[in-house]
């Protein structure tokens, strides 16, 4: 069975702070720029860092 696509986090707030993460998703601009070309995995990885970062539980 496939499994849906994972949907980038993006929110449209694109901003990065200074340690350029973006405020709006909490992906760094390394993971923007690779997000389409991570498999399914990794992309879950990428979005749990970002739950870390944006402090929520």
């Amino acid at each position: 069975m496939l499994e849906p696509p994972i949907v980038s986090p993006c929110v449209s707030i694109c901003a990065l702070n200074d340690d350029d993460v973006c405020t709006g998703c909490f992906r760094t601009i390394e993971e923007i720029r690779g997000w389409s070309y991570l498999g399914a995995e990794q992309k879950r990885y990428v979005l749990l860092l970002c739950n870390e970062r944006s402090g929520k539980k």
